[in-house]
């Protein structure tokens, strides 16, 4: 079963790897700063695999890291929102 367990670990991570690299790649350079809030889909994902990670029911190394990832990742997501929704404001008519 920990076997399985680290298996899943590492097709999570292996798998966010792929995901977060075809999204960054498919973003234009002059549309990164608008579309920033798309990159939060690439911490979303860090998210799943530090949930999955931090799940595990004994105490471990994997355990600490996965809640350390979700504490980076979720600080990641609400600032790329709040950074977003600046922008956006700085375009809306008075």
């Amino acid at each position: 079963m920990e076997g399985f367990i680290l298996l899943m670990q590492i097709y999570v991570f292996v798998l966010a790897i792929f995901v977060g690299f075809e999204l960054i790649t498919k973003v234009p350079p002059t549309l990164h700063t608008p579309l920033m809030s798309g990159s939060n889909a690439i911490s979303g994902i860090t998210i799943v695999g530090a949930l999955l990670s931090a799940g595990v029911e004994e105490m471990s190394i994997s355990t600490i890291l996965g809640f350390i990832a979700i504490i980076f990742a979720m600080i990641n997501v609400v600032g790329g929102f709040l950074v977003t929704d600046r922008m956006l404001k700085m375009f809306k008519k008075k």
